[in-house]
């Protein structure tokens, strides 16, 4: 399964249990997923932790 699938079928799981619930600090959780896997995703680089993060802010 793709990933994007993943995060979307989150995100509407978060935004139905948010609605029926009223507990709105349920929608945090889609943003924290694509952080999280974002930050798991420049570790996985093979490049140096640093280097990499050099070189995503220097793109343009």
């Amino acid at each position: 399964m793709n990933i994007l699938y993943i995060f979307i079928l989150l995100t509407v799981f978060c935004l139905f249990i948010a609605l029926r619930k009223k507990r709105f600090v349920l929608l945090l959780v889609p943003i924290l997923a694509i952080v999280l896997f974002i930050i798991v995703e420049i570790i996985l680089v093979p490049a140096p932790l640093l280097e990499t993060v050099k070189f995503i802010f220097s793109l343009q």
